[in-house]
């Protein structure tokens, strides 16, 4: 008997059972969230680190003296995370399917620099130490205030280390549930990469709550993006040209900012300041912010919005959330959209991404690009792996696509 060896397999076994059919329902959906989440994003490592301990037991004890109990959960497991690794690797052809259908199978033409093989290709080499997020030809400038009232109102730029001037802007919101979450911790794979590119991105913080209750959060990314039409030529960017993105609470944040442009509600003190952006990539977002599709989901949410985010009785003051709900702020003068949701989200279901695809395609007339990507769960792309990779290039594409599409409309 090896009970360590047996325990540690089935533990695997356990954790890659939950990333491929994820557990469902309001008190499992966070658990199932963080398991799935790092064994999905993990697979490759965890695959490498299963064999390992694999070889070590079989070496220690002999093909004979092994548990057989124990290889037969690691087999199992090696093949569940062998097809973790394949549902990662399909984000490829996704979210490439999905700019095809709205851009037309040849827009790779229309790009400045048409991807290479090499562009769409997984990049194993970069993802063998996915916690160091660095990049040697982006300069970062941090802790830049925009806004008084501290460090909640700091913001970071990351721009290419060499001077440029006059480049497209993409405004970071983090997610984190409007109660938790800061500037450098989420969407930093993107930023990386667009700044390579030559994008200048800024990446806020913003008041959060209990402390903070709605509308403060909106308010502030709205000053963010006050600062920007101010200050980005400073560091090379150009106001005129935004794009904002964001996951989760942060998608919710960058699809109301997107579709509420100089909402006099939203911008007190500066109404006079044009706070319209000309796309927006939201990826796993809150779009149902007051429950009026009637999903069992958003309205369980919308409960705890009202006791930790928004302070105010739905039933009561049911106008209020509305006001601020995506879903139900879409008009026909929305910019386009790349929406992005994972497939097994736990927490916020992939349908309520459909729903707000659909309402976008059927009232604004703008490009709506949407990739439901395979076997990803909520925060998929917080660090670099096969998925968020494949992920992050394709929504550099669709930046690049509406990028020279509206300079070619304002020429």
């Amino acid at each position: 008997m090896h009970p360590s060896f047996r325990t540690r397999r089935a533990a695997q076994l356990a954790l890659t059972i939950n990333a491929l059919r994820p557990l469902r329902g309001s008190r499992t959906a966070f658990p199932a969230f963080f398991a799935g989440w790092l064994t999905s994003e993990l697979a490759p490592h965890l695959l490498a680190l299963t064999a390992a301990d694999t070889a070590a037991h079989v070496a220690k004890h002999g093909v004979r003296g092994a548990d057989k109990s124990g290889l037969a959960l690691a087999g199992l497991s090696a093949a569940g995370l062998g097809g973790l690794v394949a549902s990662a690797r399909r984000a490829k052809g996704a979210v490439e399917q999905a700019l095809i259908e709205v851009l037309g199978p040849g827009y790779h033409e229309g790009l400045h620099r048409p991807p290479s093989p090499q562009d769409l290709a997984t990049p194993w080499g970069r993802l063998v130490l996915p916690f160091r997020m660095r990049n040697k030809d982006v300069r970062i400038d941090r802790d830049i205030a925009y806004a008084r009232g501290g460090r909640r109102f700091l913001l970071d730029v990351y721009r290419p280390r060499e001077p440029v001037s006059g480049r497209p802007v993409l405004l970071q919101v983090h997610g984190g549930a409007w109660t938790v979450g800061n500037k450098d911790q989420q969407g930093v794979p993107l930023m990386l990469h667009m700044a390579q590119r030559g994008w200048v991105c800024v990446a806020i913080n913003y008041p959060l709550s209990p402390r903070a209750h709605w509308p403060d959060h909106i308010v502030a990314a709205k000053r963010a993006l006050a600062w920007i039409r101010e200050h980005i030529t400073e560091y090379g960017g150009d106001p005129g040209y935004v794009v904002a993105t964001g996951g989760s609470a942060g998608g919710h944040l960058s699809a109301l900012l997107a579709l509420t442009p100089n909402d006099p509600r939203l911008q007190p003190g500066f109404t006079d300041i044009d706070t319209s952006v000309q796309a927006c990539v939201p990826h796993y977002g809150v779009y149902d912010f007051a429950a009026t599709s009637g999903s069992t989901a958003s309205t369980a949410r919308r409960r705890l919005l009202s006791r930790f985010v928004v302070g105010k009785d739905p039933d009561e003051f049911l106008d209020d959330y509305v006001a601020t709900s995506p879903l139900d702020r879409i008009t026909d003068k929305a910019p386009p959209f790349f929406v992005i949701h994972g497939e097994n989200d736990t927490l916020v279901p992939v349908r309520e991404a459909r729903e707000f695809v659909h309402r976008l395609r059927e009232i604004s007339p703008s490009t709506v690009a949407y990739a439901e990507i395979p076997g990803a769960q909520h925060a998929f792309d917080l660090f670099p792996s096969i998925r968020s990779a494949h992920v992050v290039r394709g929504v550099e594409r669709f930046l690049e696509w509406t990028y020279l599409h509206h300079l070619a409309e304002t020429r």
